[in-house]
């Protein structure tokens, strides 16, 4: 099982995520250019979240992703869960 940290101290090092009210999870929407690119940046998480056996909410309509992240097992956020943030926001 893996420490849960929560969303406050998970915010501190992430730009543009927010706190998702009612739970403990960290929310992000994408938007890129067209759909194309953002089902492009989709298939690089989904390969990223496989290897790590840590996967994503994610809701995708035309150019934005709509992302929260929580630890499952941990029931809130964890250090898998900044770590996946970061990669989504490099892959961005």
């Amino acid at each position: 099982m893996t420490d849960r940290i929560g969303a406050a101290a998970a915010l501190g090092d992430l730009e543009g995520w927010t706190a998702v009210e009612g739970r403990d999870a960290i929310r992000k929407i994408y938007e890129f250019a067209d759909f194309n690119t953002a089902w492009g940046f989709m298939a690089r998480v989904a390969l990223k979240a496989e290897q790590m056996d840590h996967h994503p909410e994610w809701f995708n309509v035309y150019n934005k992703v709509d992302v929260t992240l929580s630890t499952h097992d941990a029931d809130g956020v964890t250090e898998k869960d900044v770590a996946l943030a970061r990669f989504m926001d490099q892959a961005a």
